[in-house]
């Protein structure tokens, strides 16, 4: 007597896998040709001469490899490169370090304390997430405006770290689940006080995630247009170069658009060093918080 044996399911293949690898190279070059070509545009617009831009595209220089450096000299006085870029500075690393260590502080107490109400401010703290900046502006510049801070990079500070952090606390308490809960209760069973658990065992694990806010802060604070504009102004002496920058955009029609590239150029040159030498802190930090540990 036979016994019909069940069929096997062939498994199957994820379709990925099936795709040659060739074809996962081309695909990955035409996305990064795709980044990479308005960035490659502007640099050879900046190398160009006016007549050279108005007689063709971009890529005529290299057909025509006749660089100069005159429009980053131009630039660099219109922009008022000593000033602004200390200006720049001064806003995007005070504003970087207020909210790597605001947020770590809070994330901790969200993540590994244990409070009352501790629910409701987590909560509080992803519904201040919904919440578009721009409804606070008009309160926040009349409050500026009777502390006697308008005008001063202090209100932008107070701003971009205000702004910022329910997302930093928020992506550095997902991280701090990954850690393992008997390291923290052994700490807590041999008497370490929550300040030195925070300092001398947990700061040392979360330093991948911390390095990858302090790095979309720093991107964001130095890119940021709208802020220093509503609470700066563009005549203040003290403005950063974002704000030149709008200014030169203005008077494009009596500079050229080479002076324009190469002013841009200039404005991109530190947060591009920062996102390219620091890449993979910023890899680390996002992928180490996927797996729980």
């Amino acid at each position: 007597m036979s016994v019909a044996l069940p069929k096997r399911r062939k498994a199957k293949i994820p379709i990925l896998t099936r795709v040659p690898r060739w074809v996962v190279h081309v695909v990955i070059f035409v996305f990064c040709a795709v980044w990479f070509t308005p960035l490659l545009a502007m640099v050879a617009t900046s190398l160009r001469t006016n007549p050279d831009t108005a007689a063709g595209g971009w890529w005529m220089i290299f057909v025509k490899p006749l660089v100069t450096l005159d429009n980053f000299t131009r630039a660099s006085d219109l922009l008022e490169l000593n000033t602004s870029l200390v200006s720049t500075l001064a806003i995007a690393v005070p504003s970087t370090i207020l909210t790597v260590i605001i947020s770590a502080f809070g994330a901790y107490a969200l993540a590994r304390m244990h409070f009352r109400g501790k629910a409701f401010v987590f909560i509080l703290l992803v519904a201040l997430l919904a919440i578009p900046p721009q409804l606070a502006i008009t309160p926040l510049l009349q409050l500026f405006g009777h502390l006697g801070l308008g005008g001063s990079i202090a209100t932008v500070w107070i701003w971009q770290v205000g702004f910022t952090v329910p997302f930093g606390i928020f992506l550095v308490r997902g991280y701090l689940f990954t850690l393992p809960e008997e390291l923290i209760e052994a700490a807590r069973i041999d008497g370490a006080s929550e300040f030195r658990l925070f300092f001398q065992i947990v700061l040392p694990l979360i330093t991948p995630i911390l390095a990858s806010l302090a790095i979309l802060q720093f991107l964001w604070s130095w890119n940021d247009l709208l802020t220093p504009l509503v609470f700066m102004g563009v005549a203040n002496h003290e403005a950063p170069i974002t704000l030149q920058l709008a200014s030169l955009f203005q008077t494009q029609s009596g500079l050229g658009q080479n002076s324009v590239a190469a002013g841009a150029f200039i404005s991109v040159i530190v947060p591009l060093a920062v996102l390219i030498g620091l890449q993979r802190y910023f890899v680390a930090g996002i992928t180490g918080g996927s797996l729980k540990g």
